[in-house]
């Protein structure tokens, strides 16, 4: 069938979500649970890929807490230029920071602690010695996936040495869980899940495109866990997916080694290319809205999408309406020669949660995929490793949101 036009595109959406009032989204910057504007105290300075784990844990806390606040989005080093504005309050540039009634903070575990002193603690106080023992746990758990996924091993048995040490602090964590009433570290929902969630989701997300390992599969209590926190829209709100944490964290992390597995091999293949529905990286039921989600978020922005694509801006403005056509419809729409590479190059930088959420991504990238398809079997340009500038905030700055 022929591609849709963009005003019969726009027809369809009828996409709306409060943003300041609705559930936790990575778009807002400002959220208010019902306050009023003149409540706010805090301001969150966080990342604005939605890609800095230790920006994640305050957003979370604050989010479960439910209190009133600004957000501002800094770039990340990885990924273009630190603003002015920013290095001038915080000197080192790093995140997160957080304004509490003009007051300054970084560090997010000393975020934490002056909002639970300004605010109350999230079901344990910070300071109990059952929380700081959880807390250096999940420090060892960090340390031991990072000597895995962040040291090449230079033989086999290297490999094993690394794998072995990383499931030895796993079961300590299995071990806790399994002795609680709940699924949550603590019986019921605490800090100290806010505090495990963001480097659990990226060990979960590394581990099985670089390592062919699944931390969700392979370890029954920490399944239950990541069950109980994909109830929570919190947290559904801040998580991201398998495809973005694996290309993101390798700047960050100074890189990421894979093994020559098989597993590994068809692992990655099913993250970079499809099918994307069967990946463990979320097991909630699909919200009815999810293709409404991603073709609103991609109208939105489509002039920009449109413009730092490599292919020339006509041939990308008739593939992307054939994608979205075969995203609404169903029915194949072949895209103009060379569409192929263009539509993959987008396929490939869809993230979550900064763009949407992981259905409306899953639902996104098959369409691209799938019209892509038709026009060959060409790649787009490849993510790079060493930094992330393909992803440079600044090329969208002006439809931010």
């Amino acid at each position: 069938m022929p591609p849709l036009t963009w005003s019969e595109l726009a027809a369809l959406d009828d996409w709306s979500f409060d943003r300041v009032n609705g559930a936790t989204n990575a778009q807002a910057q400002l959220r208010l649970f019902g306050h009023r504007e003149a409540d706010v105290r805090v301001t969150l300075y966080r990342d604005h890929h939605a890609w800095c784990p230790y920006c994640q844990k305050v957003w979370l806390w604050l989010e479960e807490k439910r209190i009133p606040y600004r957000i501002a989005k800094v770039t990340m080093f990885c990924y273009g230029q630190k603003e002015a504005w920013y290095q001038r309050k915080v000197r080192s540039g790093m995140l997160p920071a957080l304004e509490l009634d003009g007051r300054l903070i970084t560090e997010s575990d000393d975020i934490l602690m002056a909002l639970e002193e300004a605010f109350g603690a999230l079901g344990i106080g910070l300071q109990d010695p059952e929380a700081i023992a959880l807390r250096q746990l999940e420090r060892l758990l960090f340390r031991a996936w990072c000597l895995w996924l962040c040291q090449p091993s230079f033989s086999p048995q290297q490999e094993q040495a690394h794998q072995a040490q990383f499931q030895r602090v796993v079961d300590r964590v299995e071990e806790v869980l399994q002795r609680t009433p709940g699924a949550y570290f603590l019986g019921d929902f605490s800090a100290i899940d806010v505090i495990f969630a963001p480097y659990v989701e990226r060990m979960h997300a590394s581990l099985y495109y670089y390592k062919g390992y699944g931390l969700r599969e392979q370890n029954p209590a920490l399944s239950a866990w990541f069950d109980a926190m994909e109830t929570r829209l919190t947290y559904r709100g801040t998580q991201g997916d398998f495809h973005t944490h694996a290309h993101d964290l390798p700047p960050q992390m100074g890189g990421c080694w894979a093994n020559d597995s098989p597993v590994t091999q068809a692992h990655q293949r099913r993250v970079d290319h499809g099918p994307w529905w069967d990946l463990p990286d979320a097991r909630y039921p699909e919200p009815a809205t999810s293709r409404l989600e991603a073709l609103h978020r991609v109208l939105k922005h489509r002039t920009n999408l449109i413009r730092v694509n490599p292919a020339p801006a006509e041939l990308m403005d008739e593939a992307l309406r054939c994608a979205l056509t075969y995203l609404w419809t169903r029915e194949s729409c072949p895209p103009p020669p060379g569409a192929d590479a263009a539509l993959r190059y987008l396929r490939d930088r869809v993230s979550v949660p900064r763009d949407m959420s992981i259905y409306a991504a899953k639902h996104l990238r098959t369409a691209l995929e799938q019209t892509a398809a038709l026009a060959g079997d060409r790649q787009g340009i490849p993510i790079p490793t060493q930094h992330r500038r393909d992803q440079d905030p600044a090329q969208f700055r002006h439809s931010a949101g």
